[in-house]
C-alpha cells in the first residue's frame, strides 16, 4: 500500500509547481549561479598564447587530461581561471574524512554537531588552497615548458597563475555551497554535471566524425550508443533499488482501546554511496597527472615522469586497477559516513520498533550492518562495472570521454538527485497547501 508522501508524489502536476514560488526561485538560482560557471570556464589565465597552448593540449588530450577537460567543463582546454575546477575540494575533502576516522580530535569534532562540521569544513578548505596552490605551480612550470606557450616565463607569471587558479577554484567552493544552500540539489555536483553536459555536443560531433571518415566503422558508432542507453538503464535500476528491512511496532493501549501494532520498512540503499565513490576515485587519479601530462609531452622532465603519465593513461591495465581499487574503497567508506547501523538501530529501539526474530540494541545493529555490507558489495560491483567496462571501450576504440562510464554515472545519478528534491519540495507545497484548507475549514465551523 502506498504511503501518503507516495499518494501525494503520484498527483504532483505543472499547477503544483506553477503555484511553489520558493522553488521556482530556487530553480533559477541554481541555473543563474551555473551560467556563471560557464562563463568562467571562458577566461583564460593571463600571459599564455592560446594557439601555442591548443597545438600542446591536442597533444595531451588523449589520455587523462582530456578526462580532465571533461570533468571542467572544457576548462583546461582553454585554459580558464577554472581549469582546476573542484578536484583540489574534492581531494582535500576526501584526505579530512579519512582522517576524521583516525585522528580523535577530528572524530570528536564529528560528534559535535554543527559547530564541528563548521570547523572541519575550515579544515577541509584550508587544505584544498593546498592543493591548489601546489597544482597551480605544477602548471605553471608545465606551461612554461611547453614551447611558445607561455609570453614572458618568470616568477611574474608562476605567481599569477597559482593566483588565478586558486581564486578559480575557492569562487567554485563558494558557488557550489550557494546552490546548495538556496539553491536545488548538490552544488558540487550539479557544478561537475555541468561541465560534462557542455561537453555532450562536441562529444557527439567527434564520434560521428569519426564515422565519417572511416576511422571508426557505423557498426561501431551504433554499439557504442546502444551501450551508452543500456549502462543508463543499468545506473537507473541500481540507483533505485533497496533492500528493505521489516520494523514492526509492539502493540499499544491508549485509555481502554487497544490499537494493534504497525509495520514499517528501513530502506537500505543498494548502492548508498551513490556516486561519490566514482567522483572520490577520479579525483585521486587526475591529482597526479594535472602537470605530468604537460610536462611530459614538452620534454621539459626525466623520464620517470613520462613513465607515470604513461602508466595512468586510460585504459592502461594500473589505471584501471587503481581505478577498481579505489571505487571499492570509497564505497564502504562512504557508506560508513552516511550510515550508522549503531544509531539507526539505538532509534528503532527508542521508538519501541524491532526486526522480527532479532533483539533489540547491539544484536539490530549487527544485523543491520550485516545486510548493508553486503548489499555494498554489490553497490561497489555494480560501479566497477558501470565505471570500468565502458572505460576499457571508449579507450581502445579512441572516443570521446563522454561516452565512457564515469560521465553517464555521474549524469544519471546527479539528475535522479535533483529530480528527488525537486520532487521534495513540491510534497512539501501540498502539504502546506493542506495544512491551510485544514485550518480554514476549522475556522469555518467555529
Amino acid at each position: 500500500m502506498a504511503s501518503a508522501a507516495e499518494q501525494l508524489a503520484s498527483n504532483l502536476s505543472f499547477s503544483t509547481f506553477s503555484k511553489a514560488k520558493e522553488l521556482q526561485q530556487r530553480i533559477l538560482f541554481t541555473l543563474g549561479a551555473l551560467l556563471v560557471y560557464r562563463l568562467g570556464t571562458y577566461i583564460p589565465l593571463p600571459g599564455i598564447d592560446p594557439d601555442a597552448y591548443a597545438q600542446t593540449f591536442e597533444n595531451a588530450s588523449q589520455g587523462l587530461a582530456g578526462m580532465f577537460n571533461l570533468f571542467s567543463g572544457g576548462a583546461v582546454k582553454r585554459m580558464a581561471i577554472f581549469a582546476l575546477n573542484l578536484i583540489p575540494y574534492i581531494t582535500a575533502s576526501i584526505i579530512v574524512q579519512v582522517l576524521a576516522s583516525a585522528v580523535p580530535q577530528l572524530e570528536q569534532l564529528k560528534k559535535e554537531g554543527e559547530a564541528g562540521r563548521r570547523k572541519m569544513n575550515q579544515y577541509t578548505r584550508y587544505l584544498a588552497v593546498v592543493f591548489c596552490a601546489i597544482q597551480g605551480y605544477g602548471i605553471a612550470m608545465g606551461l612554461e615548458g611547453s614551447q611558445g606557450v607561455v609570453l614572458e616565463p618568470g616568477w611574474m607569471f608562476r605567481i599569477s597563475t597559482v593566483i588565478s587558479l586558486v581564486g578559480g577554484t575557492m569562487f567554485l567552493m563558494w558557488l557550489g555551497e550557494q546552490i546548495t544552500s538556496r539553491g536545488v540539489g548538490n552544488g558540487i555536483s550539479l557544478i561537475i554535471f555541468s561541465g560534462i553536459v557542455a561537453s555532450l555536443p562536441a562529444s557527439l560531433a567527434q564520434t560521428l566524425e569519426l564515422s565519417r571518415t572511416g576511422a571508426l566503422p557505423t557498426l561501431g558508432v551504433v554499439a557504442i550508443f546502444v551501450l551508452g542507453i543500456a549502462v543508463i538503464g543499468v545506473i537507473v535500476f541500481f540507483e533505485r533499488a533497496q533492500r528493505r528491512l521489516l520494523i514492526q511496532y509492539p502493540k499499544r493501549q491508549v485509555g481502554n482501546k487497544m490499537f494493534q501494532g504497525d509495520t514499517s520498512h528501513l530502506p537500505l540503499k543498494l548502492n548508498t554511496s551513490g556516486v561519490i565513490p566514482v567522483i572520490f576515485a577520479s579525483s585521486l587519479l587526475l591529482l597526479p597527472a594535472t602537470f605530468t601530462s604537460f610536462a611530459a609531452n614538452s620534454g621539459a622532465t626525466g623520464g620517470w615522469l613520462g613513465v607515470i603519465s604513461a602508466l595512468l593513461g586510460r585504459g592502461q591495465p594500473l589505471y584501471l586497477a587503481l581505478y577498481a581499487g579505489l571505487i571499492v574503497f570509497f564505497s564502504f567508506f562512504y557508506t560508513s559516513i552516511v550510515f550508522n547501523p549503531t544509531d539507526t538501530a539505538d532509534n528503532l529501539k527508542r521508538s519501541g520498533g524491532f526486526i522480527p526474530g532479532i533483539r533489540p540494541g547491539e544484536r539490530t545493529a549487527a544485523h543491520i550492518d550485516f545486510v548493508l555490507s553486503r548489499i555494498t558489495v554489490l553497490g561497489a560491483l555494480y560501479l566497477m562495472f558501470v565505471a570500468l567496462i565502458p572505460e576499457f571501450l571508449v579507450s581502445q576504440l579512441n572516443v570521446s570521454a563522454f561516452l565512457g562510464g564515469t560521465s553517464l554515472l555521474i549524469m544519471v545519478s546527479v539528475t535522479l538527485d535533483t529530480i528527488s528534491q525537486i520532487q521534495s519540495h513540491l510534497i512539501a507545497q501540498q502539504y502546506d497547501g493542506l495544512i491551510k484548507r485544514s485550518r480554514l475549514g476549522g475556522r469555518r465551523r467555529r
